[in-house]
């Protein structure tokens, strides 16, 4: 079974729907036991790091994700859940992250071309690093994921499984160990989304 934490933060249903269409079980949960219950965890998010950040831990949820990540347990973070893996966000100051991940998330402006929109919208193909991770098992390179993002992840050359392009190459898909996440979104990414999301399940 697997957990999708409910935080107040997230489209979570959307993403539980595209688990069950691949005949995963998926619940969406504030519950602490449910969570350590369950095989793998999903830390979906959207909006500001800041307040996200704030909502995880007033939930006391950020300790029961960092217990069951040290316990082994698969872990993956989508779009903002990604980038809260990270130590630490440049979002409006700077603001601590769950530090699963090594590494910093920083704004897009500034960094690609200044002709190209912030944020960054759309479809993209991927391109993947070093020796296919388990959880692009099912993905060729190339193939395309939808994106909605300001800021990316940096200084984590180790973890980086998959980039994409936008101007300059951007951070699309991270693993460290079972602590894995995703830039783009899975469950609006279509039949390759649908087949990442197999591949976390078959972890």
């Amino acid at each position: 079974m697997i957990a999708i934490i409910d935080y107040g933060v997230g489209n979570l249903f959307s993403l539980c729907s595209s688990l069950n269409s691949i005949g995963a079980e998926a619940i969406v949960t504030p519950d602490p036991d449910a969570i350590r219950r369950a095989d793998r965890i999903i830390l979906p998010g959207v909006g500001a790091f800041a307040d996200a950040a704030e909502k995880l831990r007033a939930s006391g949820l950020d300790q029961v994700l960092l217990e069951e990540a040290a316990r082994g347990k698969p872990v993956m973070g989508i779009c903002l859940g990604m980038q809260m893996l990270f130590e630490e966000s440049h979002e409006y100051g700077i603001h601590k992250g769950l530090g699963l991940i090594p590494g910093r998330v920083i704004p897009m402006a500034g960094y690609i071309p200044a002709d190209l929109k912030v944020p960054h919208i759309g479809w993209n193909p991927l391109i993947i690093k070093g020796d296919k991770h388990p959880l692009l098992r099912y993905v060729e390179e190339g193939d395309c994921v939808y994106f909605v993002h300001s800021y990316f992840a940096t200084d984590c050359t180790d973890a980086v499984i998959a980039t994409a392009e936008y101007g300059r190459e951007l951070t699309a898909a991270v693993a460290c160990g079972n602590v894995m996440g995703c830039q783009f979104h899975p469950e609006k990414s279509g039949k390759v989304g649908l087949s990442i999301l197999k591949a976390f399940c078959e972890m």
